[in-house]
């Protein structure tokens, strides 16, 4: 069986996973990359390896949807163009992974939703926080039963980069991404949702732009300082070349009900000295907590009691070794969206629940806008949702 071959669109911030998706030994491959900046094209035919055959670039993503040698494309471009692109691929009939989030409203994510099922090609939505190691771990221990039923979900999200990932560049801005609530909150919704079994149902969220509105910014279509992503200020007070515009909010609170009674909470600050997600479940028999994300770090639980304070926990649970970008995740991903995009079938990830993530980002950008106003998240159209239940199948 020959590889399947992918196109990649969008070389910016997430190339790292377009190197994920160059595996010919495991059946997959990239074929052809595309970015409108030149430089970046260039760089990403290095990066990704791709030596032979050697790697087709273009500036222009429609001219790989009409290649019959292209099986399904990878869109990791910016959050606002997501709509237009993912359509188009979909009515090309080309396969599509589509980077988180699925898009930057609700109304677009559901028109994305569409045209995948008006035209029955393969839709993936790139959630790969849901093949890190931490997830799985506190996803296996739910299943096992250790603190009994999920009643209540806490995620505390320290962002100590956010000064340079998120307000140097276009994330700053409303119209490209609606907010960081919805666009770096993304991950962290799907996976309150996938670990509490259910979605949003109603959101009340507060914050605002506490640190960086008044930092100094850059004129308008002044690239970014040379040592952007490689040197970073400290404390955040001391950061400068910041985006020319900043209308995103540094510090936001969102609380949340599911719909099966579970009751939730996120918080996220994008000026804290360290960087990693801190999860807490609470169940009917105990508790997990996640210390530390990343590969070697510990979940533990509590399931005994009652006591006071206890660091040592009853039960402590490694995260497993992993190598690759993200943990290992994004490896795990693109060889998932490989098998889907060849054989279809059953995937951990699901375009409802992307769809959910940004439906509960959106309507808690709202609310924070809205001085906290309690807002309903509008239910995905039930037509929709059976067809993907169903795994894309009619």
């Amino acid at each position: 069986m020959s590889n399947l071959r992918f196109g990649v669109i969008g070389l910016g911030l997430r190339t790292s996973l377009a190197v994920a998706a160059h595996q010919p030994d495991r059946g997959f491959e990239v074929a052809a990359l595309c970015d409108t900046d030149s430089a970046a094209l260039a760089k990403a035919v290095e990066r990704v390896g791709v030596t032979d055959p050697v790697v087709d670039t273009t500036r222009d993503y429609r001219k790989l949807l009409i290649r019959p040698d292209i099986d399904a494309v990878i869109i990791m471009t910016p959050d606002d163009t997501h709509e237009t692109i993912a359509v188009d691929c979909l009515r090309a009939g080309k396969a599509v992974y589509l980077e988180k989030p699925m898009a930057i409203t609700i109304e677009s994510s559901d028109a994305i939703l569409r045209a995948a099922y008006e035209t029955g090609t393969r839709l993936y939505v790139g959630h790969n926080m849901r093949h890190m190691g931490v997830v799985r771990t506190m996803r296996d221990i739910i299943a096992r039963g250790d603190i009994g039923e999920p009643k209540t979900v806490w995620v505390r999200h320290f962002v100590s980069y956010g000064g340079d990932y998120y307000f140097k560049d276009w994330h700053a801005e409303r119209d490209r991404t609606t907010g960081l609530l919805l666009q770096k909150a993304a991950h962290d919704l799907d996976v309150v949702h996938w670990l509490a079994g259910g979605f949003t149902e109603r959101v009340s969220a507060f914050g605002d732009l506490m640190v960086y509105g008044d930092l100094p910014r850059r004129v308008q279509g002044s690239p970014r300082p040379a040592g952007w992503l490689k040197e970073f200020d400290w404390p955040p007070t001391a950061r400068r070349d910041l985006n020319h515009k900043i209308e995103v909010e540094d510090v936001s609170v969102m609380n949340m009900t599911l719909d099966n009674g579970v009751i939730a909470a996120y918080q996220q600050c994008h000026f804290a000295p360290d960087y990693f997600r801190n999860y807490t479940v609470i169940g009917t028999e105990g508790r997990l907590e996640n210390f530390g994300d990343s590969p070697g770090d510990l979940v533990k639980v509590w399931n005994t009691g009652p006591t006071g304070y206890r660091g040592d926990a009853d039960i402590a649970y490694r995260v497993p070794d992993a190598s690759g970008s993200h943990g290992g995740a994004d490896g795990a991903i693109m060889a998932e969206f490989a098998r889907f995009a060849r054989d279809g079938g059953a995937t951990d990830t699901s375009p409802v629940a992307a769809r959910m993530s940004v439906a509960a980002g959106y309507m808690a950008t709202l609310s924070l806008r809205d001085g906290g106003t309690p807002f309903q998240v509008p239910p995905l159209d039930p037509e929709l949702a059976e067809y993907f239940d169903r795994g894309q199948v009619r």
